[in-house]
């Protein structure tokens, strides 16, 4: 047989053992529920969509569930990233699955709905992982909205200008101010400039913090998720993919410059 063809096959069976090797570079596990308000819903379906088309490539594998019951312990493990598309842990076995996974450095990413909490919720951990931010008021209807980038140099806005015109959404506005606590980041807020925001549900005033981490976690949090405007808005789309990005390149199976 020719040397040379035997070297051209042994080079591409290293190739593929290399590349397989390689890839995934990272898995992520993202929740939705069809079951919820139908804004919610449409962000879902949405979602899923533009974080699966981020995925050509084989960079990264991404799982979505409907089923809360697949947060615990021996899941998890599976995964760098946790995704919260519009749902969150209901149960107490789920929440203490959640709450290990994050303690021992696991990855989170959440939008709008996935942060809600209230009086009723009863979870002080998860009040500490949002920074003390507990759900005050919202506008309404969805409305765009002026943001403010409040971090200029950091991988997940450095990408960014200073302010931009985000998509129709619900916003909420937490008290106490997320701001507040010592150990948060926050990367984008509501220009004071949209006040008052809102027809029927309105925001006077106020610090509106809608993006942001908690340092002491590999986690994000953004506001935007109500309907099906979310992805329509370039820059929105940046700060939301470098926001991905930065949560997963934090875990080193997410860091692509280590490959």
């Amino acid at each position: 047989m020719n040397k040379r063809f035997l070297l051209f096959a042994a080079l591409l069976i290293w190739g593929i053992t290399a590349q397989s090797q390689r890839f995934p570079r990272f898995k992520v596990l993202a929740f939705y529920n069809k079951q919820v308000e139908p804004a919610h819903v449409d962000f879902a379906n949405d979602a899923i969509k533009f974080f699966s088309n981020l995925t050509i490539g084989d960079g990264f594998v991404f799982d979505t569930t409907s089923r809360m019951s697949d947060l615990n312990d021996e899941k998890l493990k599976e995964y760098q990233l946790v995704m919260m598309i519009n749902d969150f842990p209901h149960s107490k076995e789920q929440r203490a699955s959640f709450e290990k996974y994050m303690e021992n450095g696991g990855g989170w990413m959440g939008f709008h709905v996935a942060a809600y909490n209230d009086r009723t919720t009863h979870w002080p951990w998860f009040v500490n992982f949002l920074g003390g931010a507990v759900f005050n008021r919202n506008s309404w209807p969805p409305l765009p909205a002026k943001i403010v980038i409040e971090e200029h140099t950091h991988p997940v806005t450095k990408a960014l200008p200073a302010s931009f015109i985000a998509p129709l959404n619900e916003w909420y506005q937490w008290k106490p101010s997320p701001r507040l606590n010592k150990k948060v980041k926050v990367f984008a807020s509501l220009s004071k400039d949209n006040y008052p925001l809102g027809l029927k549900d309105i925001l006077p005033d106020g610090d509106t913090p809608v993006v942001w981490t908690n340092t002491d976690y590999r986690m994000i949090y953004l506001n935007m998720g109500h309907g099906d405007n979310i992805f329509s808005d370039a820059t929105q789309n940046m700060l939301i993919i470098d926001a991905f990005r930065w949560v997963v390149a934090s875990d080193k199976k997410g860091d692509v410059f280590l490959k």
